[in-house]
């Protein structure tokens, strides 16, 4: 029986085989970035970084939410987070259509009402960096020792612009 993940488990497999493991889910650079989930994006060699070194979290947008916030949290209380980058990236989607263009698209691709949920989408990428900084940087749990910076990523030339 074929099934449409084979190419997948195969690829893992092959992995598998010099993967070193060993890790202890420690951010062992002191790094969590959140960021979109745009494929254009590869999180830790933007940065420098390899696997092991940093948490990342992904979502459409790259947005600080309440589950971010939950996770950012546990990162700087347990997993020994003490610098966090929040950063959005251009030409991402979810900056450049309304929210009810991207509903009406949803729903035309799945011919199903989609207005009742909520997307998210960014009008203005900077002043929502600056409100996601400061989202985490004002969070009872998260201690004022911890660093957290916001950035625009460019897909084009690979540079991340800092937003004050």
């Amino acid at each position: 029986m074929t099934s449409t993940f084979d190419d997948l488990l195969e690829a893992n497999r092959r992995y598998s085989q010099t993967h070193e493991g060993g890790f202890d889910g420690i951010a062992r650079a002191g790094v969590l970035m959140v960021t979109c989930m745009d494929s254009r994006i590869d999180p830790l060699a933007v940065i420098g970084l390899q696997p092991g070194d940093a948490k990342i979290l992904r979502n459409p947008g790259g947005r600080v939410t309440d589950q971010v916030l939950v996770a950012i949290v546990l990162g700087v209380s347990l997993l020994k987070v003490e610098r966090v980058v929040v950063m959005e990236h251009t030409r991402c989607a979810m900056a450049t259509s309304t929210e009810a263009d991207v509903k009406e698209k949803i729903g035309a691709k799945s011919g199903t009402d989609a207005s009742w949920m909520t997307i998210g989408v960014i009008e203005d990428q900077e002043s929502t960096v600056r409100a996601d900084v400061n989202r985490v940087r004002s969070h009872p749990l998260v201690p004022d020792s911890v660093s957290v910076g916001g950035f625009i990523y460019d897909v084009d030339s690979g540079l991340m612009t800092p937003v004050d």
